[in-house]
């Protein structure tokens, strides 16, 4: 199964692959390099095929519980200033996604969207301490008058666009699918201080699963 933000890219692809093997079948007459253009034209559609997979996640619905909003890796775990909405400390945890992982952001809780708006910005690589300021992202409030959390997603050096389905006003479920990322990039969960904190610093989440934090 794939996202539909990769739809218009895949077919794009697949013709231009078809067009290439036709081109390479008709005009390359050497066998060794005839081989070579088909393995690598196999291994550019696998690659986007990869990067566009929507699997299903098994999402248990729990109040109580912030669920990693992407795949990848915990790189911050630590209190920060959030100056954007809140403008009072936060526990931050970071989640880098590698291009190999899966891109899809879903919602860490359910309820009403408070907040979302998009920034342009720069493309500095994800780990870059000011990327979460600089760089194209977009941010989004999700809770109730009683609680809610920030998260946003970050553009990275390669990542050139953050698709966010998120609308104010919209009540969304947990765990849902609520936009895509592509080519690599981070997301940044902003917790109350306070939060149970339910993962390390290197573990490996998977979004729509994996808990980040309790209550």
């Amino acid at each position: 199964m794939f996202h539909k933000e990769g739809y218009k890219i895949i077919t794009i692809t697949v013709i231009a692959i078809l067009l290439g093997s036709l081109l390479t079948h008709f005009f390359v007459h050497h066998l060794f390099l005839k081989i070579v253009l088909f393995l690598i034209f196999a291994f550019f559609l696998i690659i986007i095929l990869q990067f566009f997979r929507n699997p299903k996640r098994n999402t248990v619905l729990n109040n109580k519980h912030i669920l990693s909003p992407v795949d990848g890796k915990v790189v911050v775990i630590e209190e920060v200033y959030e100056k954007e909405y809140y403008k009072e400390n936060k526990i931050q945890v970071s989640v880098f996604m590698s291009p190999i992982n899966v891109h899809v952001t879903r919602n860490p809780i359910g309820g009403k969207v408070l907040f979302s708006k998009y920034h342009p910005g720069k493309f500095l690589v994800a780990w870059h301490p000011k990327s979460s300021e600089e760089n194209e992202r977009t941010t989004i409030v999700i809770g109730d008058s009683k609680f809610s959390i920030l998260y946003r997603q970050i553009a990275g050096a390669l990542a050139k666009r953050i698709v966010s389905y998120a609308k104010e006003n919209d009540t969304i479920l947990q765990g849902a699918d609520n936009g895509f990322i592509k080519f690599g990039s981070r997301v940044d969960v902003f917790l109350p201080i306070g939060t149970k904190i339910n993962v390390n610093l290197g573990d490996k989440v998977r979004g729509g699963e994996s808990i980040l934090a309790s209550l």
